[in-house]
C-alpha cells in the first residue's frame, strides 16, 4: 500500500552544501552561520533584531522573561494552540489565562480579550494558527489601552502577512518555529524577533547561559574569564542547524506559493464533499498554510475518520489542542468555540512536493469514508 504522509520536509543539495561548509570550517556550535541565518530572517520580515534558539518554546520562554513576566503574573493566551504556548508561561511561574477563538479563523477572538484582563495581566500571546495571522490591529489597540506586551506566537507563520505586515514583526516580540512541520525547517529550531534593542540584548544574553557566546568571545582576540551574573539558559542554535535554515530560507517564497496553490486545489475538492468545510480565509491576511485544517460537521466522528484514512495509508491528524482542557493548566476558563474546533478539526496532507493527483486520492477517500463516521 502506498502511504501518503501528513507532511514531508523538502531538502535538496543546497542544504548539503551549507552543512559541508560548516563542517569544513571546524566551527559547528553557535557562530557565523547562526549570525547569517538571523540576519536573513530579520531582513525577510523587516525586523531589526533576530535571535536564533533551539526551538520556538525557548523563544516564547525568553520573550516572556524579557517582558518581565514572573510569579503571580497573568498572561492571556489563545486557547487553540499546541501546549508549548501555555507551558512557556508556566516556566515563568506565571498563570496562562486562556482566551476563546473565532471559530472561522481558529485564532484568538479580540472581542473576548478585555473581559479577561485583570490587575495581574501583563501580556497577550496571540497565535497565528496554521499560518493565518490573527486580527492584530484590534489586539494591539487593546494591549496599548492596558499597557500589555504583545508576544506573537508565530510558530506556524514565517512569511505570513496581516495587512501587508509580516506576522511576528507586528507586536513587541515574535517567535518562530523551524520544526519539521513548519513552512521551512531545520529539524528543530526557533527564533525570537523584535525591534527593541534592550529586549534583543537580554534575549541573546539569557539564551547563552547569561554570558557571551564562545564565538563572540573568540572574535575579540583577547582572553577573559566569563562571569555569570544572571540565570541563563542553554538555548543556543548550532551552526549546523543554522546552515539548513539558510538554505531553506532561500526557497521560502517558492514553498509558500506552492502551498497556497495546493490549498486552492484542496478548497475546490472539499467544496464537492458534504460534511467537511474548507478553512476560512480572512481577507486581511496572507496565509502560508503551514497546515491545511478542515472542519467536520458536528455529527461526524473526527477520530474515526483519522483512523479510517490511516487504514487506507493516508496520514491525517487533529488540528491542535484546546489548551484549557489540558489537566496540567487547572484552567477555570471555558472556551466553547476552541473546544468545538478541537473535536472537529482535521489536518489533511500539505507539503511542497504534494501533487494534485494525491489530493484527489485523499479527497476521494474522505468522500468514501465520511458516511461511516456518523
Amino acid at each position: 500500500m502506498k502511504e501518503i504522509p501528513l507532511t514531508r520536509p523538502y531538502f535538496d543539495s543546497d542544504e548539503i552544501g551549507e552543512i559541508k561548509q560548516v563542517l569544513d570550517s571546524g566551527w559547528v556550535t553557535q557562530g557565523p552561520k547562526v549570525k547569517e541565518f538571523e540576519e536573513s530572517v530579520a531582513r525577510k520580515i523587516r525586523s531589526k533584531y533576530a535571535i536564533a534558539v533551539t526551538n520556538c518554546t525557548a523563544a516564547l520562554h525568553l520573550a516572556l522573561l524579557c517582558s518581565g513576566i514572573s510569579c503571580g503574573d497573568e498572561v492571556l493566551v489563545a486557547d487553540y494552540t499546541f501546549p508549548a504556548t501555555g507551558h512557556a508561561v508556566l516556566y515563568c511561574s506565571a498563570k496562562p489565562i486562556f482566551v476563546d477563538i473565532d471559530p472561522d479563523t481558529y485564532n484568538i477572538d479580540p472581542e473576548k480579550i478585555e473581559k479577561l484582563i485583570t490587575e495581574k495581566t501583563r501580556a497577550i500571546i496571540p497565535v497565528h494558527t496554521f499560518g493565518q495571522p490573527a486580527r492584530m490591529d484590534e489586539i494591539i489597540n487593546i494591549a496599548q489601552d492596558y499597557s500589555l506586551t504583545v508576544i506573537e506566537d508565530s510558530a506556524c507563520a514565517l512569511g505570513a502577512q496581516y495587512k501587508g505586515k509580516y506576522a511576528g514583526a507586528i507586536g513587541d516580540i515574535g517567535c518562530y518555529s523551524f520544526h519539521a512541520r513548519k513552512g521551512i525547517t531545520t529539524g528543530e529550531g526557533g527564533m525570537l524577533v523584535t525591534n527593541n534593542a534592550e529586549i534583543a540584548a537580554k534575549a541573546r544574553h539569557l539564551s547563552t547561559f547569561g554570558m557571551k557566546s564562545a564565538w563572540e568571545r573568540e572574535k575579540k582576540g583577547k582572553f577573559s574569564v566569563p562571569e555569570f551574573i544572571d540565570v541563563g539558559y542553554n538555548y543556543k542554535m548550532s551552526d549546523i542547524t543554522a546552515a539548513i535554515g539558510v538554505a531553506q530560507l532561500r526557497r521560502l517564497d517558492r514553498i509558500i506559493d506552492r502551498k497556497r496553490t495546493l490549498a486552492q486545489y484542496w478548497d475546490t475538492r472539499l467544496d464537492e464533499i458534504e460534511g467537511i468545510k474548507k478553512p476560512y480565509v480572512d481577507p486581511d491576511t496572507f496565509s502560508i498554510y503551514q497546515s491545511y485544517v478542515a472542519l467536520l460537521e458536528p455529527t461526524l466522528d473526527r477520530n474515526k475518520m483519522i483512523q479510517d484514512l490511516l487504514s487506507r495509508g493516508i496520514q491525517t491528524q487533529i488540528g491542535t489542542y484546546a489548551s484549557h482542557m489540558q489537566p496540567v493548566y487547572h484552567a477555570l476558563q471555558t472556551c466553547p468555540c476552541s473546544q468545538d474546533v478541537f473535536h472537529r478539526a482535521i489536518s489533511l496532507p500539505m507539503y511542497f512536493t504534494l501533487q494534485e493527483a494525491v489530493i484527489d486520492e485523499v479527497a476521494d477517500a474522505i468522500q468514501h469514508t465520511i458516511g461511516g463516521c456518523k
